[in-house]
């Protein structure tokens, strides 16, 4: 992969985490109202945590990448690591069905994401309430890898970075988290050609789980 490309993977990256600056703020403005009763819970005291789930959802290429891909259903495999009730490390491995429009035939093409990342929660909202809400937003990197069907053709790799933003949605035992993914690759890796470009895509997913008793913080 030439420098040209990973220079612009890492631009989208930056430009992704003040998107995500921007955020976070908005974040702070609207859990200030409800810091004491934040400050009273995060003073007992929260074991780490494990979590694991499997989501389902979209993959959605956008601008250039909608001629090379198409949108396609994706399944992924989440474990994550709470150190902090505030903080999370996410490591996710996806696989969506696709198709390569830019091979004859446009033969199926599975897109590999394998990646891990960071994510910062904030205090539940409308903790004690029927519905509660848990709002995070993140930012990640790995591997991205393209495997075609066709004949004679060799997977090939390429480094990408996301910027994603999203929530748990509590009511309950039950909670469903929804989570949008901003990816960043390189281009070369489906073309064939080596293009020094980063292409964007989406990817949108949800995933139920159930907890163990109600009122539980995620």
């Amino acid at each position: 992969m030439s420098r040209s490309i990973a220079s612009s993977i890492a631009s989208s990256i930056a430009r992704a985490a003040l998107k995500v600056i921007c955020i976070l703020t908005l974040f702070q403005l609207f859990t200030e109202t409800s810091a004491a009763q934040d400050a009273a819970r995060e003073s007992v005291p929260q074991p780490r945590r494990w979590e694991f789930r499997v989501a389902s959802g979209t993959l959605i290429p956008t601008g250039e990448q909608r001629l090379a891909l198409r949108t396609a259903d994706i399944t992924a495999a989440q474990v994550a690591w709470l150190p902090r009730p505030a903080l999370a490390v996410t490591g996710s491995f996806g696989w969506a069905r696709s198709r390569d429009l830019g091979a004859v035939g446009t033969p199926k093409l599975d897109v590999f994401t394998s990646d891990l990342g960071a994510e910062l929660r904030t205090a539940e909202w409308f903790a004690g309430r029927a519905v509660t809400v848990s709002p995070f937003v993140g930012l990640g990197a790995g591997m991205r890898s393209y495997d075609s069907r066709a004949r004679g053709m060799d997977a090939a790799h390429t480094l990408s970075g996301y910027a994603s933003v999203g929530g748990e949605v509590g009511f309950r035992r039950v909670g469903v988290r929804l989570e949008v993914r901003d990816y960043a690759s390189g281009s070369g890796a489906i073309t064939g050609a080596g293009a020094s470009e980063a292409r964007n895509d989406v990817v949108v997913m949800a995933a139920l789980r159930l907890n163990r008793r109600a009122g539980v913080r995620r």
